[in-house]
Parts: C-alpha cells; structure tokens; sequence
C-alpha cells in the first residue's frame, strides 16, 4: 500500500471527526509527532506519526497548492 504524501500546513480529512463536529485538521508541526489544529475550534492535539497516518483519511487542500496560486504574477490586475 502506498504511503500518503503530506507536508506542514496541509489540511487533511481524518477518519473520525473532533467532539466539535468537524474532521479536517491542519499540519502546524511534524516530526516523530505531529502537531494538528482543528479548523473548526482551533483546539491542538499531538499524536504520535504512526496514529496519525493511519487515521488520515485524505489531505483535502496542501500547502503547495496554495502558494502556487497565490504567485500567479499575471493575474495581479494591476498596470
């Protein structure tokens, strides 16, 4: 089975959702733990990598999708 590619800052879909009723989390550290916040309530939790890749159902938006599309130099609109 293939190993799910993620980096900090990434939001991600986990298998269960937080007591607050949301499932996506985003990455704001990682190492042999990693650090997630709730987009919902902005509550932190750490677990151990392990745990957490066998939660992670999918990552929903990456960090490097969003800079590439905030650097677009064309479509500034200015003159």
């Amino acid at each position: 089975m293939e190993r799910k590619q993620f980096e900090l800052g990434d939001v991600v879909q986990m298998k269960k959702q937080h007591p607050c009723g949301t499932n996506e989390m985003e990455i704001i550290r990682m190492g042999m733990d990693i650090r997630i916040k709730c987009v919902g309530c902005k509550h932190s939790v750490l677990i151990p990598r392990a745990k957490f890749e066998k939660n992670l159902k999918k990552v929903l938006r990456s960090k490097a999708d969003q800079t590439t599309e905030e650097g677009n130099p064309g479509e500034s609109g200015s003159v």
